[in-house]
């Protein structure tokens, strides 16, 4: 993230991600911090990445992954949104979304880096089967034996025949591939529970060892303060709902704390929100437990 003293403008969606292992020069445990800048005079949209090497004290720029046009949701406009960082091999993913294609009104897209510095052209991870619906928010986890799920709302215009930017519901969609820079080729699935209901809005991804011998799966979404767990792998037909006293919130992060070696914290799940989108509220932290 830029210096206090010399930042510039306005800087949305934050991600903070620790390197796993040594990577392009970083230690592992090295932070990188990727964000939205809007440059000056709100002029663009640009997925930015810095990166810290004494726990987040100091800060340096490291390259601008993707560039668009100004803050602006309406389709025909060309920002990109929402930056999601990802080490997978020898490639450091950025996952964004992106209103650059005249073809779509936004699509999710990927660009990968192996120094941190220079990026590989865009790829598409998701679009829609017409111009006006809107993929949008990648998340993305690691499940057992070696497979991978990506979330993201899918937004559709109420009434297709004549799509307005105010009048949509994003539903929450996913995919599941073999390889993280493969979502394209993996079928998109809406995400509902078992009596047909859909998580909407700004969903969240993440992975727990416990509940079984497929782990679980543990998705948020805006609208609703229960969270959606499937302990099948993401079988569509095994999505239940898991009540707590957590509040919803817009892009509420889940971080699963049994990790190797810690069976202490079997199941329990780290959850941190703000408010619902449109709301104002504090930022809260709580533990929840899978159960199962």
């Amino acid at each position: 993230m830029p210096d206090a003293g010399t930042a510039s403008g306005v800087y949305l969606q934050p991600f903070l991600y620790e390197l796993p292992r040594a990577f392009a020069g970083l230690p592992k445990g090295a932070l990188l911090f990727a964000c939205n800048w809007l440059g000056k005079n709100f002029g663009s949209t640009n997925i930015q990445l810095y990166a810290s090497t004494d726990g987040g004290l100091t800060w340096q720029f490291l390259s601008t992954v993707a560039q668009g046009g100004p803050a602006n949701t309406t389709n025909g406009a060309t920002p990109v949104w929402e930056p999601f960082l990802l080490l997978h091999n020898d490639n450091l993913i950025c996952y964004y979304s992106d209103q650059r294609d005249p073809n779509f009104g936004q699509k999710l897209a990927h660009q990968t880096s192996t120094d941190l510095h220079t990026w590989g052209p865009v790829v598409d991870d998701a679009t829609g089967t017409a111009y006006a619906e809107r993929p949008g928010m990648t998340t993305v986890a690691r499940l057992k034996g070696d497979l991978w799920i990506m979330t993201y709302e899918f937004g559709e215009p109420d009434d297709p025949a004549h799509p307005d930017q105010n009048n949509y519901t994003y539903h929450v969609h996913y995919r599941i591939a073999k390889d993280p820079e493969s979502f394209r080729f993996s079928t998109d699935t809406p995400l509902l529970d078992q009596n047909g209901g859909a998580p909407n809005g700004a969903p969240v991804v993440s992975w727990s060892q416990s509940g079984g011998v497929n782990g679980t799966i543990v998705v948020t979404g805006n609208d609703d303060q229960d969270f959606f767990v499937n302990r099948d792998l993401g079988d569509p037909g095994a999505w239940t709902r898991l009540s707590s006293p957590m509040p919803a919130g817009y892009s509420r992060f889940t971080i699963p704390l049994d990790g190797p070696g810690d069976p202490e914290n079997r199941g329990l799940v780290f959850v941190i929100t703000g408010a619902q989108y449109g709301k104002s509220g504090p930022v809260e932290a709580g533990i929840i437990a899978l159960g199962g």
